[in-house]
């Protein structure tokens, strides 16, 4: 008997890469409609490379929300630029991300030059545009137009979802037809093991100072999920 041929969608991996503490976590959460990855004020809040899947009726896009890229020096922020550059070699478009604070390209010279050397499809977003006036963004967009051949420059606000169905519709527009790559009701494929380890280490980040966020690891010795009972 002949298997149904699987339907086929716009599929694909898209990595979500630019400067540290620009909003590429709190864009992704605001995609999946929940929070798998943690936010806080200081940079280099993300680490480990967190993957977000994005379903529809037909698409489904993998997101991966990697570590901000910077001029690294420590072993540490080594180890999170080369987990961020790595990613772009296994995507089909890059989501290329600043804010209202990075007027020039400058700014963020170590994470464009590793743009160039990948070549694929690349959108730019600018986060934040809800802290700054309209005309802001026309210098910004206009030095930005030079650095690479951007399929589309689009001014958002992750925070407020403003913007974001614009991401949505080219995204759509750049990635390839396939089979889904993820079930349609899964999120992410971190354990829930991991996304509680990460919520403490969120927690830590908000509330203390110094180097101690940056110092900091956690490890999750025991995890125990609590029987619900469901009254109906």
């Amino acid at each position: 008997m002949d298997l149904p041929e699987e339907k086929q969608v716009k599929s694909g991996v898209v990595a979500l890469v630019g400067p540290p503490n620009v909003g590429k976590s709190t864009l992704l959460n605001a995609l999946l409609g929940q929070k798998i990855s943690i936010v806080s004020p200081k940079p280099q809040t993300t680490r480990n490379k967190i993957l977000g899947i994005v379903n529809g009726d037909d698409f489904q896009i993998v997101m991966i929300d990697t570590p901000g890229i910077h001029a690294a020096r420590s072993p540490l922020n080594l180890e999170m630029v080369r987990i961020a550059v790595d990613s772009l070699a296994e995507v089909d478009v890059i989501v290329f991300m600043i804010d209202t604070s990075f007027p020039v390209p400058s700014k963020i010279s170590v994470a464009a030059d590793h743009l160039k050397n990948v070549g694929k499809p690349a959108i730019l977003l600018i986060n934040k545009v809800d802290l700054v006036a309209p005309p802001a963004l026309l210098p910004i967009l206009e030095a930005y137009r030079s650095l690479y051949p951007f399929s589309a420059m689009i001014p958002i606000s992750a925070l407020k979802q403003d913007g974001t169905d614009l991401l949505l519709r080219e995204l759509l527009r750049l990635l390839p037809e396939g089979p889904r790559l993820y079930p349609e009701d899964i999120p992410t494929d971190a354990t829930e093991r991991f996304i509680a380890a990460e919520i403490i280490r969120e927690k830590i980040f908000l509330n203390t100072t110094q180097e101690i966020p940056y110092s900091c690891a956690v490890m999750v010795d025991s995890f125990r999920e609590e029987e619900k009972k469901i009254t109906i």
